[in-house]
């Protein structure tokens, strides 16, 4: 028995929702950006961006809903999206602000300082249309980034899409990846706790475990997160592996791979997208474990957020090849 708690691919593609952004990133270790430094960039960049994008490499089928402006930084976005294997038909073209930007720099302790732009960037502007109309009347799976719920936009088409997506059969994986730098209020919390409950698939990191239980200590926050209807916790713990928890009381662990990290930034995405992709294309929880892993620990070791989205090629050479702590 596979633990089949995600819609096949065959049902129609994971689709995401939210920010597509370029990165800019600080190759000195400090904190912040109040003096001048070199940087590098512009990457491909998003949470939302990165997670589908690593669905895409892997073969799954995968849409993206979001905007970018009208300026170079857009078709660094679209055509990356599209040559990875992303349905980008339902992501608009602002003429009016630029892309969305994030600059990141690493602070010696390894916590990382953002200055977004994406209130008042084009990543934010885009809402229900017919090309997202079509594209959701196709889906079979809705991914939730914490990080979208910070745009009205994407908190209104999620709202809509996932009743549509439902009613097709499909499936809801949330990874609450909140940000410090993103504020969310009242409304949002009250969104975000629905979703969580709703899921089909929650993939938390650390302290998100209980941030989205309401309680503490891992043990409660996984029955607490039960009793409320999740089916799947995955719970990734960086360096220490990852665990996939099911509502039958069943573990799997999965050992992290050793490596020599670069930039961080994007490996909690990238493993998402693996692992969402692996279950829909029917893996069972261990294989799909195994590459989740290998995908965010390959992607730390090359400088850009979505730079080391492997394919399923590539992750079986790394696997092959990487030891495991």
């Amino acid at each position: 028995m596979q633990h089949a708690v995600l819609s096949p691919d065959a049902l129609g593609p994971t689709v995401c929702v939210g920010e597509i952004l370029v990165e800019i990133v600080a190759t000195s270790i400090g904190e912040g950006f109040r003096t001048a430094q070199p940087l590098v960039g512009p990457y491909p960049s998003g949470a939302p961006a990165i997670f589908i994008d690593q669905c895409g490499r892997l073969g799954a089928r995968a849409a993206m809903i979001g905007a970018v402006g009208d300026d170079d930084f857009g078709p660094l976005n679209l055509e990356r999206l599209r040559a990875d294997g992303v349905d980008i038909s339902a992501i608009a073209i602002d003429g009016t602000l630029p892309t969305g930007s994030a600059f990141v720099r690493y602070r010696a302790d390894g916590n990382r300082d953002f200055v977004y732009n994406i209130a008042t960037s084009a990543a934010a502007r885009f809402g229900w249309s017919e090309a997202v109309e079509a594209l959701v009347q196709q889906a079979g799976h809705l991914h939730v980034m914490g990080t979208a719920l910070s745009m009205p936009s994407a908190r209104e088409v999620i709202e809509r899409a996932l009743p549509i997506i439902r009613q097709r059969g499909g499936t809801l994986s949330v990874d609450p990846n909140l940000r410090k730098e993103l504020r969310l209020d009242a409304a949002v919390e009250r969104q975000f706790a629905e979703l969580v409950a709703g899921a089909d698939l929650l993939l938390p990191s650390g302290d998100e475990l209980e941030r989205a239980a309401g309680v503490t200590g891992e043990a409660a926050a996984l029955r607490r997160l039960f009793e409320r209807g999740v089916k799947e916790i995955v719970l990734k713990r960086g360096a220490a592996g990852a665990s996939c928890f099911g509502q039958d009381g069943s573990r799997i662990d999965a050992a992290a791979f050793v490596v020599d990290e670069l930039d961080p930034t994007g490996a909690g995405d990238c493993f998402g997208g693996a692992y969402v992709a692996c279950r829909r294309l029917g893996l069972g929880r261990e294989t799909a474990l195994t590459y989740a892993a290998a995908a965010g620990a390959r992607n730390v070791t090359i400088r850009g957020p979505m730079e080391g989205a492997g394919t399923r090629a590539e992750l079986d050479a790394f696997i092959a090849t990487t030891p495991r702590r």
